[in-house]
């Protein structure tokens, strides 16, 4: 997790919170707000954590946002460990850096924003084409949602072959 800086065309600044799966490569999370602070990424990170379960850990930075006590609870009650970079290392959280560079080439500067919900809708969309349409060298030139999909039907094939060996085990003993 990270953030981007932009300015709307009236060169109002806001801030962009991005949430990479480092797995799977999929853009979690696009939020943009003026003001991030630690509490409104424990709101996006709860928001995230109810439609999908919740990491063992997340890879930051070190700034106020992500060192905040809202963070520290929030990480402490969930059980995700915060995996810190060391400062000034920003390509020890190289996918979400990576990714960073890509959302900036390809959507922050080739559109105009010119208020909160136009850069939001814009965002959505991005992500959407990301998530869903664009292949990956990395993932077998697959899209990261498709990826995710297939990764979670082998997991659930692998465990379902598990629980049927175990059953076997056991009828046998």
């Amino acid at each position: 997790m990270d953030f981007v800086t932009e300015k709307l065309e009236n060169g109002r600044y806001f801030r962009i919170l991005t949430l990479i799966d480092q797995y799977t490569r999929e853009c979690l999370q696009l939020w943009a707000d003026f003001s991030l602070t630690g509490q409104k990424v424990v709101f996006c990170l709860q928001r995230l954590a109810g439609t999908r379960s919740l990491p063992t850990a997340i890879t930051v930075d070190n700034g106020a946002e992500f060192c905040s006590r809202a963070i520290d609870a929030w990480a402490y009650q969930t059980g995700v460990k915060l995996d810190f970079i060391r400062p000034g290392r920003p390509v020890e959280n190289g996918f979400v850096e990576s990714f960073n560079g890509r959302l900036r080439d390809e959507c922050l500067n080739v559109n105009l924003f010119f208020n909160l919900v136009d850069v939001r809708e814009k965002l959505d969309s991005w992500r959407h084409d990301y998530n869903t349409l664009r292949p990956h060298g990395s993932l077998g030139h697959l899209p990261p949602a498709e990826y995710a999909q297939r990764a979670m039907r082998s997991q659930s094939t692998k465990a379902s072959t598990s629980e049927k060996l175990t059953l076997q085990l056991a009828r046998e003993a």
